[in-house]
């Protein structure tokens, strides 16, 4: 016989062991106590609550995740595994002035809402631009063909057919006589019509400045996601490129502006919002341009060697390339000279060629007033976003990092503008000037304070920042 001991209430008992047949000695004499505890069909109730509110919270916290986001999330990259949508493909070829870019993109609609989500991107260039071909349209049009063999290999061959293909000439083309722009855009349809991409009549065109303005705010604010909800909660977008500047942003109410024209307010219908946007184009302000312009200041009519009070005087014989024509610069033959005191000596100095930063700037300025350009006080409600040149200029000088990017304020390009025309650098020929030509832009141009700051930006979530994304979106939208 076999004792096995239990404790109930406090005590000790001993019983038989129920295999011997014997009597019991608990106090529940024979009879044997039920197990404690939840049933099966409890615990399987249980499972499911957890399961159903573990999914409620999963899919409510990605919903509300997804609202405006132009990104794809976990659902979405379940339903495209499935099968359950496909993408949309769009090329658009940028042919701006100092070279061609080609951005093929992929879109799917979100299973979710319905909203746009941007898979993925190719981003090729080449230089240089295609107005630079003016008098050889053939080779121009070549150079955009080789974008388009690119293209071809980001688009899936079966859906070459239904991928729309645009190009856009900006600045560059614009500045150019009509018979010259005619060529290169008629030999880029040539090149157009044999590509087996959707293309139409419109496919390939010179692109009007208010669109180049537009399309860049649209491309910043889908990627920042800011694109979906107020605009007073929008980015404003300053584009600097290489013949053309472009000033954009949004309006709670279109008479707010004062004194713009009414040319310069558009309505923007996107995503089944209506927003009134202020943009203005400058032709002509573009920093190459820019560039141009004021090193021919004080020098005849079209001559092609140049000197400049905004060269240091150290820079003989540098060879500028602008629309297809190429100057030799310099400084000017009378330099001003300073003293600067030689490192790591309390008595020796050394003689150092500057720029006359005071005359460079009346000549900057004098440039830019005569573009009548216009300040926008409602500029400083929004927060800015500047890219292409101002990005390029800020990295080049040490302003943000190549890697991480960062915000610069007006007055921290300023300092630099100086800084660099008290530094001869026969490396940096042209920095001082396009500083210059940059704080002044900013500050008399568009009117912004010196503690400003501005968003730099080259690319957003690894998408490029550029009009291109923009004008893909409204071809989606609207057709090609």
């Amino acid at each position: 016989m076999t004792f096995i001991l239990t404790r109930q209430s406090g005590h000790l008992y001993h019983r038989l062991d129920q295999n011997n047949g014997s009597r019991s000695g608990s106090p529940s004499s024979t009879r044997r106590s039920k197990p404690s505890g939840p049933s099966k069909t409890q615990k399987q109730c249980l499972i499911y609550s957890v399961i159903i509110i573990a999914l409620t919270i999963f899919f409510t916290y990605t919903i509300l995740s997804y609202g405006g986001s132009h990104k794809t999330g976990t659902l979405d990259s379940i339903a495209l595994a499935l099968g359950l949508h496909k993408n949309i493909y769009v090329v658009i070829i940028d042919a701006g002035s100092t070279g061609s870019r080609v951005l093929a993109l992929s879109f799917h609609q979100s299973v979710i809402d319905s909203s746009l989500k941007l898979e993925g991107e190719l981003f090729v260039s080449v230089e240089p631009g295609l107005s630079s071909f003016a008098d050889q349209p053939k080779q121009g049009a070549e150079k955009i063909k080789e974008l388009l063999e690119k293209a071809k290999e980001f688009v899936p061959k079966s859906a070459w057919s239904a991928t729309p293909l645009a190009l856009r000439a900006t600045a560059g083309l614009r500045l150019l006589p009509p018979e010259q722009a005619d060529s290169l855009i008629n030999e880029v349809k040539k090149v157009f019509a044999a590509s087996p991409f959707h293309t139409t009549a419109s496919s390939v065109a010179i692109m009007d400045g208010a669109d180049e303005g537009l399309f860049s705010w649209v491309n910043v604010n889908f990627l920042s996601d800011k694109l979906f909800g107020s605009p007073d909660k929008t980015m404003a977008a300053l584009d600097l490129g290489g013949g053309s500047t472009q000033i954009t942003f949004a309006l709670e109410d279109a008479r707010r502006l004062k004194k713009a024209s009414p040319d310069d307010v558009h309505t923007l219908n996107l995503f089944k919002q209506s927003v009134p946007v202020y943009t203005h184009s400058y032709l002509g302000l573009g920093i190459m341009a820019a560039r141009k312009a004021i090193l021919s200041k004080g020098n005849p009519p079209n001559a092609t060697d140049l000197k400049s009070e905004c060269i240091n005087p150290i820079i003989k014989g540098k060879v500028f390339k602008y629309g297809g024509v190429s100057y030799t610069v310099q400084g000017p033959d009378n330099p001003e000279i300073i003293q600067k005191r030689i490192k790591g000596s309390e008595l020796a100095y050394e003689r150092i060629p500057v720029v006359r930063i005071k005359e460079c700037s009346a000549i900057i300025t004098d440039y830019i007033r005569d573009q009548n350009v216009l300040k926008p006080t409602e500029l400083l409600d929004y927060d800015i976003s500047a890219f292409s040149y101002f990005y390029d200029r800020a990295i080049e000088v040490g302003l943000i990092d190549p890697f991480i990017g960062g915000s610069v304020t007006v007055q921290q390009f300023h300092t630099s503008a100086e800084t660099v025309c008290y530094n001869p650098n026969v490396e940096q020929p042209f920095m001082c000037l396009d500083l210059m030509f940059i704080t002044i832009l900013l500050e008399d141009g568009y009117g912004l304070k010196p503690e400003t700051k501005l968003k730099m930006l080259k690319s957003i979530d690894g998408h490029e920042v550029s009009w291109s994304l923009g004008m893909a979106l409204n071809i989606i939208q609207n057709g090609l």
